[in-house]
């Protein structure tokens, strides 16, 4: 029988401690990066590529996700700095971790010469994937959780095991209550997501990066919902008609649950859901705008440039650039076959053909089965 409180500490030798959060953080970044590595080998991208990406994407994260805490935080650093610096007594915002990890993105396709949008596509149900594990995290941890509920409600209504229930009973100032997993919800919620991005990315309509404008929109749909159920929100002061829309928005959830409290004193806007609006309506907007600019022309299925297609949407979203600036790709070039005339000779056409076959050096196109590294 599992005990009723999970012992965060893994493993202990001495005075150092494994935590379970440290461990499915990490078991979380492995899978998102088995995910990609699997898809990139359909377009011939070298595991190496994804590996390199991970060891820029995730520091990127966690300094975005501790900089996104302290910022709406300040008032509890401004006093004591050296404690912005000490991430393991807590205090990390998935927002800020996606922003992080964009950045570090973008700086590692621009160093690769390949467009950002294009592997983003691929990094989509990796990313999603890595929060369906690391959500567990804040399980282990007692965090991240709703408002107070009934254990009958756990265990008769949402018909969730013990280990679960018994870990979700959590005493603040010498009081236990059972709460509201916000963690599992938002865990289901990704594995729907999941599925359903692994559903478009096959879908022929589906255009460059509007596989991870999708994720993004997913994601933010399910947080906007579940963020109202939660009592340690990040919020902040805003005027009466903005809490009174995002509350509006909210309501269909009160048919089913009670919202949680918000932080005493803390604010009257949840600033997570008023992100995830923000992100919802700008990623629509962009996939509306990079359609109709033509910056978004290349399918998803269509191979990947490397080398000096990462500038900008126009040089990598356009296919009919491509297709008059580029040579032959490797498995065009493997089925050419010689021609010979009458007289034994190969023809001209031909001729030229194979001698020309050649490519820039500053471009290189990928295709299944040919790594570019």
């Amino acid at each position: 029988m599992l005990p009723l409180i999970l012992d965060p500490v893994a493993i202990a030798i001495g005075g150092l401690k494994i935590h379970w959060y440290g461990i499915i953080l990490g078991t979380a970044a492995l899978m998102g990066l088995l995910m990609c590595i699997r898809e990139g080998k359909r377009f011939g991208i070298s595991p190496d590529f994804f590996m390199d990406l991970v060891l820029i994407g995730v520091p990127s994260a966690i300094i975005g996700a501790r900089i996104y805490y302290v910022a709406f935080q300040w008032e509890d650093y401004q006093n004591n700095f050296i404690e912005v610096f000490k991430i393991w007594h807590g205090g990390i915002a998935i927002h800020g971790a996606l922003i992080g990890a964009v950045i570090g993105g973008l700086i590692y396709t621009r160093m690769k010469k390949v467009n950002f949008w294009r592997i983003a596509d691929i990094a989509a149900p990796g990313l999603i994937v890595g929060q369906i594990i690391g959500r567990w995290g804040n399980f282990i941890n007692q965090e991240a959780h709703g408002g107070i509920v009934e254990r009958s409600f756990l265990s008769d209504t949402l018909h969730l095991p013990n280990w679960i229930v018994n870990h979700m009973e959590i005493t603040y100032d010498g009081v236990s209550a059972f709460f509201h997993p916000t963690f599992l919800y938002e865990s289901i919620w990704n594995i729907l997501g999941l599925g359903l991005l692994l559903l478009l990315r096959r879908r022929p309509f589906l255009r460059a990066g509007e596989l991870f404008f999708s994720y993004f929109i997913w994601y933010s749909i399910g947080r906007f919902y579940i963020e109202g159920l939660r009592t340690d929100s990040l919020a902040f002061h805003g005027p009466e008609w903005l809490a009174s829309f995002v509350n509006g928005l909210w309501t269909p959830m009160e048919l089913l649950f009670e919202p949680g409290n918000l932080p005493e004193g803390g604010g009257n806007v949840r600033i997570a859901q008023l992100i995830g609006i923000f992100i919802i309506i700008a990623a629509v907007i962009m996939i509306y705008i990079r359609r109709s600019k033509g910056y978004a022309d290349d399918k998803y299925s269509d191979p990947i440039i490397f080398g000096g297609s990462g500038e900008s949407d126009e040089g990598a979203g356009s296919s009919e650039t491509h297709a008059s600036s580029l040579p032959p790709t490797i498995v065009e070039q493997e089925n050419i076959q010689p021609t010979r005339d009458q007289s034994g000779n190969q023809s001209e056409q031909n001729s030229n053909t194979v001698k020309d076959d050649s490519q820039p050096a500053h471009q290189e196109r990928i295709r299944p089965g040919k790594p570019f590294l």
